[in-house]
């Protein structure tokens, strides 16, 4: 896996950082990674993510593309104010199946404008198989409280 995780995923199940997304948080995501252009998202392979044939399921490797590409724009240090996008479209490409332990979402913004940014990302399995990619755009909005 290129720009591997600066966290194992096993260190980071201790050390994540909080999502402040029920959803996430309810399918197990662990947000490892977070800084300026660059987001990484950790979820353990288990029987509650995968599918008839016991592989990972479709749609949560496009909940972890989705996802990672959505927040590697967003990000902005404490003392600022949060930042929240919507997806406005996401072309994914499934690459690859099998079998691990972990799944590694990475993400990365390509183009960052005033209301709307383009990000691209990945889910590799252990980090050494790329089972999927996307490309997205993303609209900036204001968190109702």
């Amino acid at each position: 896996m290129q720009n591997s995780s600066i966290l194992s995923p096993e260190t980071a199940t201790q050390q994540t950082l909080a999502t402040q997304n029920p959803y996430l948080d309810w399918l197990g995501v662990k947000l490892a990674v977070w800084r300026e252009d660059y987001a990484e998202m950790h979820l353990p392979i288990v029987k509650n993510v995968t599918n008839r044939t016991a592989r990972v399921h479709g749609g949560v490797l496009c909940t972890l593309l989705d996802s990672v590409a959505g927040y590697s724009g967003c990000y902005r240090p404490e003392d600022e104010a949060a930042l929240h996008s919507v997806t406005l479209s996401l072309t994914t490409q499934f690459l690859d199946s099998g079998e691990g332990k972990w799944l590694i979402a990475s993400g990365r913004p390509e183009k960052v404008g005033r209301t709307v940014f383009f990000a691209r990302s990945e889910v590799w399995m252990d980090g050494e198989r790329l089972l999927a990619s996307a490309s997205g755009t993303f609209k900036y909005v204001r968190h109702k409280a």
